[in-house]
C-alpha cells in the first residue's frame, strides 16, 4: 500500500511539472530552453492525499522506518498519532517532532547495522538541500552531508511483546524533496517595517511579508494565523513588529457568504485598546488574504473577550506589502549609449525625461535609478567617479556631486543606486581597497556598516521597497559573484542617522556567478546567474530562498541585465525588463521575450524605478 502511495505521489508530481512547462525564445547563445512556469489555482488537485498506515505485525526494521518516515510525513489531523506508533512508550515522549525538518534531495538510503538478536540500528543518511527550524522558516542548503540513526529494540510487553519499535531516533522530520512539495505550502505572514528613529516625521507604516511552510492539507487560515500570532522568524525580527505581543488565536478561522473571516483572541477587553485591535486585524487580513486569495476576503472581524474591531479591504490596503513601491512603479525607462534618459510610452518611442538626464547631461550619465515615485533620479557618471541627484522639472539642475570614489575605472568606482520607498538612496563603491556602501537622504550621505563580508567585496546592492531588506551581490577573491539577502537596520537621530547591513544570508548557493538581481515582488527576487559549468539563466527565488517554480526561465549568455518591479494592480505583473551586450532591449510578455523598438539608438540599461 505505502509502495502505491509513493508511486502516485511520484507520477503525479512528474505530471505536474509537464503541465507546467513551456517555452520562450530570445536571441541568446543556444537554443530555446523549457520553462518553468508557477502552477495554476488547479496544480493542487494533481497532489495526492496520504493518509499513514500503523505498523503490522511481523515488520522488520527497514520496514517499520519506511512505515515511520511515510507516517510522519502523511496528512494526519491529530498530532502524529500514526507515527507514534512505530515507537516505544520512551522514545514517544521524547521525540519532538517540531524540531524542524531536513529536507533531502532523494528518498534517503538505509544502512543496516545488527547489534544483536533484539537491538539493531540503522543508519539515514543523504544529501540535505533545505530545511525548516522550529518556526517553519525556511533555509536552503547548498548540497549538505546528512546522517542520522534510528535504534530499534523488541518489545518486552504489552500488546506489542516481540515487535520491532524505534527506541532512539533525531527530533524532527525526514523528507524528500518531492514529498515536500506535495506535502508542504508557502505561508506569508505579515509583520509591520520597523520605524526610523532617524528619520524625520511619522515614519509609514507597511507590511513585510515573512515565509515559513506549513503542512498543506493543515486548516490553513487558522494555521497561517496561528503562526502569524507566534511573532516573527528570528532572522527578520530585528527589522519588524507585530501587534500581536503575547496575545493567541482561539478557536477555528471561519469565513462566512459574505466574505468576512472571523478571528477570537485571547484579549480579556480591547476596551481602550482599539488602536491595537486594528494593527492586529490588519495584519490577520493581509495574512488570511494571502491564503485565501485577496478577492475572497473582504473583511476581518476581529474579537476578544470583550470589545473587538473590524478591518476592511479598502482599511487594509492602507499599510498593504508593497504600498510605498509608488504610484510609478510600473514605469520603465531605457537610457541611451549617450547617456539620455527615456521613459516608454507603451510600445511606441521613448519620451526624454524633463530635466538634465533627459538631455546631453555633462558628465555623460553611466547608471541611474529612477525615484519610486517617478519625480527624479540618481545617476552615476559613466566613469564611477561620481554620484548626482536631480529631480524630473525643466528647472532641476545636475548641480554638484553628492558623492565621489577615488578609483573610477572599469569595474571599479560607483554603482548600483538604488531607491527604497522612503527616498532613502543606497550606492556601493567598489574600491578594491576601501569599498563601501552609502546611505544618502536629502543631501547627507552616510556611510553604511555592512555585517559578515568575510573578506568578500560589495559588488551590487538592491534595496526592497519598504526599506527592510537587501539583495547584496558579493564577490570573493576569485572573482565569483555570489548573491546574499541582508537585513537594513536604522539608527540614530534626524541630524546623524545611523544605517547597518546585517544577518547576510545566501538564497541562491548554487549559482557561482550572479550578473544582475532584481526585485520582482515584496518577498521574490529575479537573479540573472551560472551555476558551475552552465549557461546562464533567470531564476525566481524568494526571500528565504526558495525556488518559485522547478525550470528557471531562459536567460542566455547575450543578456547582461534584468529588471522586474514590485508593483502590483490587481492581477497584474510587469513583464520582465532585459538589456542584452548588443544594446537591445526586450519585455518578456507572455512567454516570449519581444523586442523593443529603439529606432537605430543603442540602449544601456532598461528599468523600473528602484
Amino acid at each position: 500500500m505505502r509502495a502505491d502511495l509513493r508511486s502516485a505521489r511520484a507520477g503525479c508530481a512528474a505530471l505536474a511539472v509537464l503541465l507546467a512547462a513551456g517555452c520562450a525564445a530570445m536571441p541568446a547563445d543556444g537554443p530555446p530552453e523549457r520553462v518553468g512556469l508557477p502552477p495554476g489555482p488547479g496544480a493542487e488537485n494533481l497532489q495526492v492525499r496520504v493518509f499513514p498506515v500503523p505498523p503490522h505485525k511481523g515488520e522488520d526494521p527497514r520496514d517499520l522506518l519506511a512505515g515511520f518516515l511515510a507516517a510522519s510525513n502523511a496528512d494526519e489531523a491529530k498530532d502524529y498519532e500514526t507515527a507514534l506508533k512505530y515507537l516505544t512508550a520512551d522514545a514517544g515522549k521524547r521525540w519532538n517532532p517540531q524540531a524542524g525538518v531536513a529536507v533531502l534531495a532523494t528518498t534517503p538510503h538505509r544502512d543496516e547495522t545488527v547489534a544483536s538478536p533484539e537491538a539493531k540500528t540503522i543508519t539515514v543518511s543523504g544529501t540535505k538541500v533545505a530545511e525548516l527550524d522550529e518556526g517553519d522558516s525556511y533555509r536552503v542548503v547548498s548540497d549538505a552531508s546528512y546522517q542520522q540513526q534510528f535504534t530499534f529494540v523488541k518489545e518486552t510487553d504489552g500488546p506489542d511483546k516481540g515487535e520491532w519499535r524505534i527506541d532512539r531516533l533525531p527530533d524532527g522530520l525526514i523528507i524528500d524533496q518531492t514529498n515536500f512539495k506535495n506535502g508542504y505550502r508557502a505561508v506569508h505572514r505579515y509583520f509591520y517595517a520597523a520605524s526610523d528613529p532617524s528619520a524625520a516625521g511619522e515614519s509609514l507604516s507597511v507590511m513585510v511579508p515573512d515565509p515559513i511552510y506549513l503542512r498543506r492539507r493543515t486548516d490553513p487560515l487558522t494555521a497561517a494565523a496561528r503562526a502569524l500570532a507566534a511573532g516573527p522568524s528570528g532572522w527578520l525580527a530585528p527589522a519588524v513588529y507585530s501587534a500581536f505581543d503575547g496575545v493567541h488565536i482561539q478557536d477555528a478561522v471561519t469565513v462566512g457568504d459574505d466574505r468576512t473571516a472571523t478571528v477570537r483572541v485571547d484579549v480579556p477587553d480591547f476596551a481602550g485598546r482599539q488602536t491595537n485591535c486594528t494593527q492586529m486585524a490588519t495584519q490577520l487580513f493581509h495574512t488570511l488574504a494571502d491564503q485565501q486569495g485577496k478577492a475572497q476576503i473582504d473583511r476581518v472581524d476581529l474579537a476578544g473577550e470583550k470589545g473587538g474591531c473590524s478591518v476592511s479591504a479598502t482599511q487594509a490596503a492602507a499599510s498593504a506589502p508593497g504600498h510605498l513601491v509608488g504610484t510609478s512603479g510600473a514605469e520603465q525607462y531605457y537610457r541611451l549609449a549617450d547617456g539620455q534618459l527615456l521613459t516608454v510610452q507603451g510600445d511606441g518611442p521613448g519620451r526624454a525625461v524633463p530635466g538634465p538626464l533627459g538631455g546631453q547631461t555633462q558628465p555623460k550619465a553611466g547608471a541611474v535609478a529612477v525615484r519610486r515615485d517617478g519625480a527624479g533620479a540618481a545617476a552615476v557618471s559613466a566613469d564611477g567617479a561620481a554620484l548626482y541627484v536631480t529631480g524630473f522639472q525643466e528647472s532641476d539642475k545636475l548641480g554638484e556631486p553628492l558623492l565621489t570614489s577615488h578609483v573610477p575605472k572599469p569595474g571599479q568606482g560607483l554603482a548600483s543606486p538604488s531607491w527604497d520607498g522612503r527616498q532613502n538612496l543606497w550606492v556601493v563603491d567598489r574600491d578594491p581597497a576601501a569599498g563601501n556602501v552609502y546611505m544618502v537622504r536629502g543631501r547627507t550621505v552616510v556611510k553604511v556598516q555592512v555585517d559578515g563580508l568575510g573578506g568578500r567585496t560589495v559588488q551590487d546592492v538592491r534595496v526592497s521597497s519598504d526599506g527592510t531588506r537587501v539583495a547584496v551581490v558579493l564577490q570573493d577573491a576569485d572573482g565569483a559573484r555570489s548573491l546574499r539577502i541582508g537585513l537594513i537596520l536604522h539608527e540614530g537621530t534626524a541630524s546623524a542617522p545611523r544605517a547597518r547591513i546585517t544577518e547576510l544570508r545566501a538564497v541562491a548557493p548554487l549559482l557561482t556567478d550572479v550578473a544582475s538581481v532584481s526585485w520582482a515582488d515584496t518577498d521574490q527576487l529575479l537573479v540573472l546567474g551560472k551555476e558551475q559549468g552552465k549557461l546562464q539563466l533567470l531564476h525566481y527565488v524568494g526571500t528565504d530562498g526558495s525556488q518559485s517554480s522547478d525550470s528557471p526561465l531562459q536567460g542566455g549568455e547575450s543578456m547582461t541585465s534584468v529588471s522586474a518591479s514590485e508593483s502590483r494592480t490587481g492581477e497584474t505583473v510587469p513583464p520582465v525588463l532585459a538589456l542584452s551586450s548588443d544594446h537591445r532591449i526586450f519585455r518578456l510578455q507572455g512567454n516570449q521575450w519581444r523586442e523593443v523598438a529603439l529606432q537605430g539608438q543603442q540602449a544601456a540599461s532598461f528599468d523600473y524605478p528602484g
